[in-house]
């Protein structure tokens, strides 16, 4: 029959207990799957990941500041990796990190949530916030 058409027999489930065949144009199936995934691809949304570097010893102005974009990228609907990086001695004493990753959650609880707890990379200590 499927010659007669001018079309093809696809085998569309060969698994099934008879397998199950269709008659259809082969080439303008592959395309029109192609030009679905295309136009799926379009429209699907890619979070980006931004970072904010820190460090422990931090003053208060600079932190505000760098808070202050950390804020804007996350109500711009990025997800937003905030890093404290040691240098030298200061991995003696990376609780002073944990101190600043702590109050930059405590400042940004009102529009984000932790996506990934704070832990050890190197010589950088990371948390990973998301907008709410």
């Amino acid at each position: 029959m499927a010659y007669d058409r001018g079309l093809d027999l696809v085998e569309v489930s060969p698994t099934a207990k008879p397998p199950v065949c269709r008659i259809l144009d082969y080439g303008k199936y592959k395309y029109d799957l192609s030009k679905k995934e295309k136009i799926a691809r379009k429209k699907q949304h890619t979070v980006q990941l931004k970072a904010m570097r820190y460090r422990p010893k931090i003053e208060e102005h600079d932190f505000q500041f760098k808070t202050k974009h950390v804020r804007q990228f996350l109500l711009d609907g990025f997800k937003v990796k905030v890093y404290v990086e040691f240098r030298g001695r200061e991995m003696a004493h990376t609780e002073f990190g944990k101190k600043v990753l702590d109050k930059v959650q405590e400042e940004l609880s009102d529009i984000s949530t932790v996506e990934q707890k704070p832990k050890m990379e190197g010589r950088r200590l990371g948390v990973i916030l998301m907008p709410k």
